[in-house]
């Protein structure tokens, strides 16, 4: 029970106010987002998912604790090793967490290898795909791969001695790499590295027979495959001639990669960019994962060398690098993954010979209308921008990129806009969006090239906004067609991310639209918004002063109800704000995918607050707030999260959902529809944890995700 400071009110509508700034009230960042990878490790293991799709989620659960460590454990290693002793909102100092986490990521890493070795390789066998060991091969089987080692991977393979005549080799950040101890006609034993090569398959595809007998001891139409790292190391005798191999054990190297960027000392942001960018590659290293069997003198040699605190060596089963079983997935097995569904509203803006100029604009006229990815196709978003490119009376183009990946149909479409048409084009391409600085900095400097205005963001800050302006001339007046969205520009990841994207051309949405351009490419210092709450101008004060409005509601009417669907809430002064909701009464339901560092379900505090996390095919993106506003609802969505960064340190924009129906919609058909989820949600416990939510019985089951592809289907 909370320490009761004051009572405010009568005592039908008495509020009890805690002591909100006490560390036990706040969850700790980085526990919650380890919290988050053990639910993405449950999907690994849940028996209704399809097999390959169960095989994808243990390549994501090794995915994300490779970024868990290069940024979040990377900075509190920075921190604990310049002597910070302060704790943050939970209470916890970066050396307390740092051996929490040690503790938590050790337990998943050990437990995901552990099931990968005892329940999906089995189920793998009996599907008929192999992932075999070299002595596990049949003559031919043999014969194949040594013949693949000599011809393609010999030549690629640079073993690199450690004596006084050979420096310690660099390790780069997350290769594998075989740490080898051989010994010399004199019986003196030296150390060499050799670098698994990433430009090959991880997994090495045997060739199969196809036949309907085991003439090579295989089985028909089974596939059969061999870690790359096994086929080297059992051939290493080629790469030392004359030497005796006495071991070799695999290790897998994880750099720190969260630096900083002196961007007020920048003459050229772009230039420092691309600094940082080949810096990172030095960074510290924060995590080793070695072979379980590694003896301890070999793994200390690595630790001195590669200059590491022992305790961030993990002793690890095979394999190291969980994410290369994503080569898997990509088999062509459909009956062994999620069954493909056709995505709706691919034809928005086409008519039967293709995309429709006339079409497109009068659509967006005619009123404001949403588009639900994957569900909804990405199609139309990029039928907008090749309109806006063709059509002759389109003046300007201006639109923010954050990633937009490889082949980017959009990149591409906005130099055919500059090049074939001469339209004039600004973009914003944020240079920071962390681990895409290779990509938009190549991006900026082609777009550049062909005349378009670009603009690498604010100093300071980063732009993460999503947002496309179109200025078009229609009779004698200028119209503005603006797309807002949840989710980044990329045409890959709209079919893999639920996200939500919005067309209008509202005028004063249009019109902000034009200040926010301003803002961001030239020197504009306006902060009076129309209609956007853009970060960090007003977005944080809006936000919570419709918190406040549903507090008064509460008091007046009893009907405060707030749903928050996000990616993350770490805020402390937005989760203040939510105490104090649910003190007053306000129901509140949180849809948090990740991280959540509110403590829910505490009686006085916060017994009016649910919090459950959806994780399934897709992977839930979007950020959607409604109000109950005492029956005048409102939505708002866009690019921010409630973390301090993106309220704080980057250029967000949350948007209004202005129509009355399209308003209910979001409530009735997609909040709800989450809301109800108990297949795939989980909901968080008081203390942090969560429990998954199971239906009565198979008729009253609801997933989510599967409502909306079933929506789809039935519409074709």
């Amino acid at each position: 029970m909370p320490e009761v400071l004051t009572k405010i009110g009568s005592a039908d509508t008495e509020i009890v106010i805690a002591d909100l700034d006490n560390p036990k009230y706040f969850i700790n960042r980085e526990f919650s987002m380890l919290e988050f990878q053990r639910r993405v490790f449950d999907e690994a293991k849940d028996e209704l998912n399809p097999l390959l799709e169960r095989v994808k989620f243990l390549s994501i659960l090794g995915s994300n604790l490779d970024e868990f460590f290069m940024v979040r454990v990377g900075g509190l290693i920075m921190q604990r090793d310049a002597g910070v002793i302060v704790g943050g909102n939970d209470g916890y100092t970066p050396n307390q967490q740092l051996i929490e986490i040690r503790k938590i990521a050790m337990e998943l890493m050990s437990e995901g290898r552990h099931y990968w070795h005892t329940t999906i390789l089995p189920l793998l066998e009996k599907a008929g795909i192999h992932i075999l060991t070299y002595e596990q091969l049949t003559d031919r089987q043999k014969e194949f791969v040594n013949g693949y080692y000599k011809e393609v991977v010999f030549p690629t393979l640079t073993p690199l001695a450690f004596d006084p005549g050979h420096p310690f080799p660099h390790i780069s950040n997350l290769s594998l790499n075989l740490a080898i101890s051989i010994e010399d006609n004199e019986n003196e034993e030296h150390f060499a590295r050799l670098k698994i090569p990433s430009s090959l398959p991880a997994l090495v595809p045997i060739k199969r027979s196809s036949g309907n007998f085991k003439r090579d001891g295989t089985l028909p139409r089974h596939h059969y495959f061999i870690w790359l790292s096994n086929l080297i190391k059992e051939n290493l005798a080629d790469l030392f001639p004359g030497m005796k191999i006495k071991e070799a054990f695999p290790f897998h190297v994880t750099r720190n990669a969260d630096f900083e960027i002196q961007e007020l000392e920048a003459s050229d942001l772009l230039e420092v960019m691309e600094e940082s960018v080949r810096n990172r590659r030095f960074g510290k290293v924060v995590r080793l994962l070695v072979h379980k069997d590694m003896p301890i003198p070999l793994q200390a040699l690595l630790a001195l060398n590669l200059n590491m605190d022992w305790n961030d060596i993990y002793p690890m089963d095979l394999p190291l690098n969980l994410q290369s079983l994503m080569d898997l997935h990509k088999m062509e097995m459909p009956y062994l993954k999620d069954r493909p569904f056709h995505q709706n509203q691919a034809d928005k803006f086409r008519n039967q010979e293709g995309m429709d100029l006339n079409k497109v604009f009068s659509t967006i006229r005619a009123g404001d209308f949403l588009l639900h990815h994957p569900y909804d196709s990405f199609i139309p978003v990029i039928d907008f921008l090749k309109a806006a490119a063709r059509d002759p009376n389109v003046l300007t183009i201006k639109m923010t990129l954050y990633r937009v990946g490889k082949n980017s149909p959009i990149v591409k479409t906005l130099l055919e806009a500059r090049r074939d048409f001469g339209k004039q084009v600004a973009v914003l391409v944020e240079l920071k969006a962390r681990f895409d600085e290779e990509s938009n900095i190549g991006w900026a400097r082609m777009l550049e090239q062909e005349g378009v205005h670009v603009t690498y963001g604010l100093l300071g800050l980063k732009t993460h906004s999503k947002i496309a302006l179109v200025v078009r001339k229609e009779d004698e007046h200028i119209r503005r067609y603006i797309h807002l969205g949840t989710g980044n520009y990329h045409h890959l990841t709209a079919n893999l991310y639920e996200d939500v994207g919005m067309f209008t051309c509202d005028e004063e949405i249009g019109a902000d639209a034009s200040d926010l351009f301003n803002y961001l490419t030239g020197y504009s210092l306006k902060t009076d918004y129309r209609k956007l709450l853009i970060a960090p101008i007003n977005l944080r004060q809006r936000f919570m002063s419709m918190i406040d409005r549903e507090i008064e509601a509460q008091k007046k009417h009893k009907n405060g109800h707030l749903i928050f669907k996000a990616n993350a809430i770490v805020d402390p002064a937005i989760i203040k704000q939510l105490y104090l909701a649910s003190q007053a009464g306000v129901k509140i339901d949180l849809i948090i995918r990740a991280i959540c560092c509110l403590h829910p379900g505490i009686k006085g505090l916060s017994e009016n607050i649910r919090v459950i996390s959806i994780l399934g095919r897709f992977l839930e993106h979007s950020r959607i707030f409604y109000f109950h506003n005492n029956g005048e609802e409102e939505v708002y969505m866009g690019s921010a999260d409630l973390m301090q960064r993106n309220l704080n340190q980057r250029v967000e924009i949350l948007f209004p959902v202005q129509d009355p129906s399209m308003v209910r919609y979001i409530r009735k058909s997609i909040l709800e529809v989450y809301l109800s989820d108990n297949v795939k949600a989980r909901l968080m416990k008081t203390d942090g944890t969560y429990i998954r939510l199971k239906p009565q019985s198979k008729r009253e089951s609801r997933n989510a995700q599967k409502i909306f592809i079933d929506r789809v289907n039935r519409r074709k």
